[in-house]
């Protein structure tokens, strides 16, 4: 289960850091802070 949070944080993040490029601030920045909170490591919303 931890294996596939983090897979799908740094989905989130690697997304997020291609909208900042894009120049969609504020989605990119969503997407980074979402990718924090669901990834194992550090805070995660998933861990008691």
């Amino acid at each position: 289960m931890a294996f596939l949070l983090w897979i799908l944080a740094v989905i989130l993040v690697i997304a997020g850091i291609i909208q900042l490029f894009k120049r969609n601030i504020l989605w990119g920045v969503v997407l980074i802070i979402v990718g924090f909170a669901v990834g194992p490591g550090g805070y995660s919303i998933f861990h008691n």
